[in-house]
């Protein structure tokens, strides 16, 4: 089982999701509109926040400054479902 596996296994990934939504709102003017379409990765204990072009540079930036650690992703200005279709994981009711 590699690293990442392990951290989704042991990490608290509703009590992220929760802590990261409430960081964005309370910071998502400094980045919208001018950056709509970016990616953020949000350290929940920190607050410290990564912005990239792309999801995967956001976590890299993260990780670099927090390893071992799981980041709440959010695409900015877009909602959770936008976010998480333009990461791979949209889900169809017909599948």
């Amino acid at each position: 089982m590699s690293n990442s596996e392990e951290l989704l296994k042991t990490a608290n990934i509703q009590d992220i999701a929760e802590k990261g939504a409430k960081i964005y709102e309370q910071i998502k003017d400094q980045y919208e509109p001018q950056d709509s379409g970016k990616f953020l990765a949000i350290e929940v204990s920190s607050g410290d926040v990564y912005p990239a072009a792309i999801s995967s540079e956001a976590v890299e930036l993260a990780r670099k400054a927090h390893p071992n650690t799981v980041f709440y992703v959010v695409k900015i200005g877009h909602s959770v479902a936008e976010t998480l279709a333009s990461m791979g994981y949209a889900h169809s009711a017909h599948s």
